[in-house]
């Protein structure tokens, strides 16, 4: 039996000054949490999906995060959020895309997985298997807040660009079994055209878990890190190349980078333990938990995110 770990991020890009402090804070809380239902579950078979659960239903619920409350909202002043989640054990994932009004997208992608037969649901088709399984918040005023509001009207009236804004949250949980579970959640793009989808949804892209390769998460602008299939890209890279997990993370990075100049991050836990985290952006807020180390996060990436005594940043 191994550590258990639950490792998140609130998303890469542009943080706006007054929600940095709380970006740091909202990831440490959420990473706190999930390893305290990880302790709980102790060896339980997916114990890594309930933490994770536990650790993005924090994110969600926190304002400061462009996910459930605190989503960002489309071209048409509308809410709609993704979500993805998958195990390493057998492989299995779910997905919702363009579901308006949703606060907890993460429960509902977690539906798909395991109590439906299909791995994506989307806009009306999903909203009705939530309600026929008993799953989801909705209402505008479960995610509302004026935080979104002033930023739409910002951006409609050109005082505000709406690229690379950090958006999507996530965490990827390692058990006491050593199993996996990447779960990312999103608001989506501010200003978005309704029923437009990114990354956070589609496997392989925006989330990805293996027994043999490990899990992954992206994060910043979907298109980019959708035209490489980033997580599984990241994944098999570095078994195929035998590249240290954080060298070909911080490599596909630079790549998607340079190619589109858009805001992408991800992180990543090898199938035997080893961490990664790199971003091309400004900010990029994250938190490690892990049993029998001190709880670590911060605003950007560290240097070395395998060294338990490196500074908190």
């Amino acid at each position: 039996m191994s550590p258990g770990l639950v490792f998140v991020h609130g998303g890469a890009g542009t943080i706006a000054a007054d929600l940095r402090e709380a970006a740091v804070a909202g990831a440490r809380a959420a990473a706190t949490r999930g390893l305290a239902r990880l302790v709980e579950l102790g060896e339980r078979e997916d114990a890594c999906v309930d933490a994770a659960i536990t650790a993005v239903r924090v994110l969600e619920d926190d304002p400061t995060f462009n996910a459930g409350r605190g989503a960002c909202m489309n071209a048409s002043g509308e809410f709609e959020a993704d979500a993805g989640i998958m195990r390493s054990r057998d492989r299995a994932s779910g997905a919702v895309a363009a579901v308006r009004e949703i606060a907890d997208a993460s429960e509902l992608a977690r539906a798909v997985m395991e109590r439906s037969e299909h791995g994506l649901l989307v806009g009306d088709g999903a909203r009705g298997f939530a309600e026929s399984v008993g799953v989801g918040r909705f209402g505008r005023e479960r995610v509302w807040t004026a935080k979104a509001q002033a930023r739409y009207a910002s951006a409609r009236a050109g005082e505000l660009v709406a690229d690379n804004r950090a958006d999507t949250v996530g965490a990827i949980v390692m058990d006491r079994r050593g199993h996996l579970c990447a779960l990312g959640s999103t608001g989506g793009v501010l200003l978005k055209l309704p029923g437009r989808v990114g990354d956070t949804p589609l496997i392989g892209c925006g989330f990805y878990a293996d027994a043999t390769l490990g899990a992954a998460l992206g994060t910043g602008v979907g298109e980019a890190i959708m035209s490489r299939v980033g997580c599984h890209e990241l994944l098999r890279r570095a078994a195929d190349h035998q590249t240290g997990l954080q060298v070909a993370a911080q490599q596909l990075c630079d790549e998607i980078h340079g190619e589109s100049e858009a805001a992408v991050g991800f992180i990543a836990i090898g199938p035997g333990g080893a961490l990664a985290i790199a971003h091309r952006s400004e900010h990029m807020s994250w938190a490690l938990a892990a049993e029998g180390s001190p709880l670590r996060g911060g605003l950007s990436a560290p240097a070395d995110p395998n060294d338990a005594t490196s500074p908190v940043l």
